[in-house]
């Protein structure tokens, strides 16, 4: 299982609108020039973002995006979940029941390997969904007071120079 690009892109997205003032969406173009991305790929990373419940969309001139979620309540699982969909490490083709397909075994040695599978898949799902987005925020900046600040309007080399 190879998880995508969107993935590192719907991550930064929450890191950005973590650190948002609460009060003030951040704009889609911003998010793009910040993380330096193409605009249009960016929205349906949105887009599904949107869908699962992750973050708000506000319309309007001075719209964009907000968390829907405290950093609390947003597990890793339910990020890859919105960009990748459900965690499913094996794909049953038949393959294997083609290739043995007169095999006594055959059925049942599917079966098996379906079950390792499955089985993999739900300690990726445990795993993932007892991190948290505050989890990782507190460990990359070494503290639970997020700095808040208009992405809209300022850098982070601007914050910086502030603190």
């Amino acid at each position: 299982m190879k998880l995508t690009a969107g993935l590192e892109q719907a991550a930064a997205i929450v890191v950005l609108l973590a650190t948002q003032d609460t009060k003030l969406p951040l704009a889609s173009d911003e998010i793009s020039r910040i993380l330096e991305v193409s605009p249009s790929y960016l929205k349906k990373l949105i887009r599904k973002l949107v869908i699962q419940g992750i973050v708000n969309s506000v319309p309007g001139t001075k719209g964009g995006i907000t968390l829907a979620k405290q950093p609390e309540e947003l597990s890793m699982l339910d990020l890859i979940e919105a960009i990748e969909g459900p965690i499913d490490m094996y794909k049953d083709t038949g393959l294997l029941n083609h290739a043995f397909k007169d095999g006594r075994y055959a059925e049942n040695g599917t079966e098996v390997v379906k079950s390792v599978f499955a089985g993999a898949n739900h300690l990726l799902s445990q795993y993932f969904s007892s991190i948290t987005a505050a989890d990782l925020l507190e460990k990359s900046m070494g503290n639970t007071a997020l700095p808040k600040l208009d992405w809209n309007t300022m850098t982070l080399a601007e914050f910086l120079k502030e603190e």
